[in-house]
């Protein structure tokens, strides 16, 4: 093809190894400081692995067979932290979808609420859960209300950019259409924006609901209710086959959420 065009193929091999700038040398350079540190401060070393795996035993011993003794009061703890992270989702899902409107350059023209409100969403979504939950507790009080709230602003952190997103990425077709035709902002976002990123919200959704369910397990043991705070009570109290009890429902509920979640997405996608 190239002697039909009057060209020659090169002979020249392309290079290999391309020299890295400074500032790839010092972030390699910083990213191993920091590796080596941490190695460091871990105070690795195979004496404290070998004894960890003779400690992990031992626990593993000392809590099989889990207790089933106290299974409804366990039993109703994991429902409780089950609602928390349901309405805490449903609270989180509903209030992004506004948010999200408002952080969308197709939706929202208005460049500084655009900033404010991205803004406050990555603030949402950068301070972790457990921080969250520690305000909530101060705010509210010891209970489930703090866990739902907690629960909602992680979602709203989560859900509002990917709703966001995935409105920015739509056609401008139909919503073009619709303004052609007459329609208002409010009947533009609710023919054409809403209906053609439905799908995609219920797949985030789904998703921010099984992170809520892990969420929520780890939120007890601040105080902000669900099945975290007996987990705690049973470790610190050293009843092992009663936390193994706690972790194997914690396991159950976890992989039936994920299995349910999955299988709507799939119908829905």
């Amino acid at each position: 093809m190239y002697e039909l065009k009057g060209k020659r193929p090169s002979l020249e091999a392309p290079p290999r190894f391309k020299k890295p700038g400074t500032l790839t040398v010092l972030t390699w350079i910083l990213f191993a400081v920091l590796l080596g540190l941490g190695l460091q401060g871990a105070e690795l070393n195979w004496s404290r692995l070998v004894n960890g795996i003779i400690n992990m035993g031992n626990f593993v011993a000392t809590a099989f067979p889990p207790d089933p003794s106290r299974f409804t009061p366990i039993m109703m703890r994991m429902l409780e932290t089950f609602e928390i992270a349901l309405v805490g989702t449903v609270i989180g899902v509903l209030a992004s979808i506004p948010i999200a409107l408002c952080c969308s350059r197709n939706t929202c023209s208005n460049v500084l609420i655009r900033t404010v409100v991205k803004s406050a969403v990555s603030a949402m979504r950068t301070i972790p859960d457990l921080i969250w939950a520690l305000i909530f507790v101060i705010s509210v009080g010891l209970g489930p209300l703090a866990g739902i709230l907690t629960i909602a602003v992680d979602t709203i952190g989560f859900c509002a950019r990917f709703f966001s997103e995935r409105i920015e990425e739509m056609e401008k077709g139909p919503a073009e259409a619709l303004e052609s035709a007459g329609a208002s902002r409010f009947g533009v976002i609710a023919g054409a924006i809403l209906p053609a990123g439905f799908p995609s919200f219920v797949g985030t959704s789904l998703f921010s609901i099984e992170k809520a369910v892990r969420s929520a397990v780890i939120l007890g043991l601040v105080g902000a209710g669900g099945i975290g705070v007996e987990l705690s009570t049973a470790m610190s109290l050293r009843k092992f086959d009663e936390a193994l009890m706690i972790i194997l429902m914690i396991l159950v509920v976890v992989i039936t959420v994920e299995q349910i979640s999955s299988r709507i997405r799939k119908r829905v996608i």
